[in-house]
């Protein structure tokens, strides 16, 4: 019996000073370079490993399908620096953005597998801050680490 994937988004916190080079390293694999950066990614223990070892330079949990139509729709991008359109996502074959985006909710399709489009979405800081600290974790009343269904809420007011 196969378990069923989830869609995770990971949005990047904590900027680069004193970070080791190990944890710089795994936010590289992720594609999470720069503070505000958030990318979507499956819920595969190989991920849900590199999300633990730099927990305390992001944040993350499962995404809602409309959030992933609105990242798509507003910081979707393909190279170039072009807007992702609905045009594009005829081309791959699904019938607007929002198919597209039920389809990486599902887990059918990854962003990083999708030609032309960057699989990394520069997002705003977020609206009226953050609500805790940035150097605690989400449990004890900061921004950091796993914050499941909530990471919706940040997302919103990234976007």
């Amino acid at each position: 019996m196969e378990e069923k994937r989830k869609c995770l988004v990971a949005i990047r916190i904590r900027g680069m000073s004193d970070i080791s080079q190990e944890i710089k390293d795994t936010l590289n694999m992720l594609r999470l370079t720069r503070n505000c950066h958030a990318t979507l990614i499956d819920d595969r223990p190989a991920y849900k490993g590199m999300l633990r070892k730099s927990k305390d330079y992001l944040t993350w949990g499962e995404v809602s399908q409309e959030n992933i139509a609105l990242l798509l729709k507003k910081r979707g991008k393909l190279t170039g620096d072009k807007k992702l359109t609905d045009e594009y996502a005829k081309e791959l074959g699904y019938k607007s953005l929002d198919d597209l985006a039920e389809a990486m909710f599902k887990v059918e399709v990854e962003c990083s597998s999708l030609s032309k489009v960057k699989p990394v979405f520069r997002l705003r800081p977020p609206k009226k801050g953050f609500k805790g600290k940035v150097k605690r974790s989400y449990a004890a009343g900061g921004e950091l680490g796993y914050r499941g269904d909530a990471i919706n809420d940040l997302l919103k007011r990234m976007v």
